[in-house]
């Protein structure tokens, strides 16, 4: 099987490339799940059960002319790929844009690639949570405090720990942002330990709901009945590391030149978590790279040269929602960066986790 683009990993990058190619090109994406996972939604789909199926889009709607294979890429050439069970497929130009694992509930556990699996786990994990009336959150990034927001809108007398080595919140990021956010959760109720972290790890399982107790590295005991991780990022790159495409960086990052290419093959893009970039690991920085991969690509389908260059973000912007009501947010402007508007952050993402923008991605209705 060969195509013009092939496209490995049907993320928010993924997707984008391959949808927007479809018209102009024979298009393939290769992910081993069976739908779409829209991640900023899968908290708010485990403390509510009618969002439970939120965060899944099946990839059978995304594309009109080209095809969706379901598999495992375990290695990659100038050429094509070789998926797991031995197939190869082969293609003019392709995208890498695998991303990156979180841990349960940012992201569903690794075997499980059916979206009707994992819904039915995130259900299950919210009847835990359910049970419990002390929640212990390990770390206070983005994905900690969102979580802790969650929580809190779904259960308003839940008592939430949230434990971190950071000693502040959103470093890097202005100082009325900061302080808003730690305001937003001082009212909230949520109890922040910043500085500081576990001596041992809880002897229960993360989401699990059973009670017990652990202390921290500054004497303090936690009792909680219920736990979760929400740190450890990394970036799925093992499918490169036999080298036959390139030379991984010492941080299992794809080189890449200004057009996104990877470095010594003008076919070959990568982008997304997985680039060799200054970009925070975001889906917001992955989709503006999108665009300049589309724009590349499309140039040399026509027979031109790719002439788009990427920019790195200069200024680190998010959107940080703690529930469909309250958050923060931090935007760009050509003055220097500004905070966000809460009815901004609101409308832009805690509304709805961006679900309406997907269900228009795959031709689907939104949740609400």
């Amino acid at each position: 099987m060969k195509s013009d683009v092939l496209v490995v990993g049907g993320g928010y990058a993924g997707t984008l490339v391959a949808k927007e190619l479809d018209d102009r090109a024979s298009v393939t994406l290769v992910d081993s799940r069976d739908s779409f996972v829209n991640y900023s939604a899968s908290l708010r789909a485990m403390v509510r059960e009618d969002w439970a199926e939120a965060p899944f889009f099946s990839y059978g709607a995304l594309l009109k002319h080209g095809a969706v294979v379901r598999g495992t890429v375990v290695s990659v050439d100038g050429r094509g790929v070789r998926l797991s069970g031995g197939r190869r497929l082969d293609a003019g130009y392709l995208v890498l844009a695998t991303g990156s694992s979180y841990a349960y509930p940012a992201h569903p556990r690794p075997d499980t690639t059916v979206a009707q699996d994992a819904a039915a786990q995130l259900r299950a994990t919210g009847r835990e949570l359910a049970q419990a009336k002390r929640v212990l959150i390990l770390g206070s990034g983005p994905v900690g405090l969102e979580l802790a927001g969650e929580i809190r809108e779904a259960w308003s007398n839940m008592e939430i720990t949230v434990v971190s080595p950071s000693t502040a919140l959103l470093p890097g990021y202005l100082p009325e942002v900061r302080d808003e956010l730690s305001a937003q959760l001082d009212r909230l109720g949520i109890d922040l330990q910043l500085g500081t972290r576990l001596s041992d790890e809880p002897s229960v399982p993360p989401a699990v709901a059973q009670p017990f107790a652990v202390t921290t590295t500054d004497g303090r005991t936690i009792t909680a009945d219920i736990w979760f991780r929400t740190f450890g990022s990394r970036v799925n790159t093992d499918y490169l590391a036999d080298a036959r495409l390139v030379e991984l960086t010492a941080q299992r990052l794809v080189p890449v030149d200004e057009h996104l290419a990877v470095v010594g093959h003008p076919n070959v893009y990568a982008l997304g978590d997985i680039a060799d970039l200054p970009d925070a690991k975001m889906a917001t920085h992955a989709q503006t790279q999108a665009a300049v991969v589309i724009d590349n690509l499309a140039a040399q389908l026509e027979g031109r040269h790719p002439s788009v260059t990427y920019q790195p973000a200069a200024m680190p912007r998010i959107f940080l929602p703690l529930g469909s009501r309250s958050g923060v947010g931090q935007l760009p402007t050509p003055d220097g960066p500004i905070p966000a508007p809460l009815d901004a952050v609101i409308e832009r993402k805690g509304r709805d986790l961006f679900a309406s923008r997907f269900a228009e991605r795959f031709g689907l209705q939104g949740t609400e």
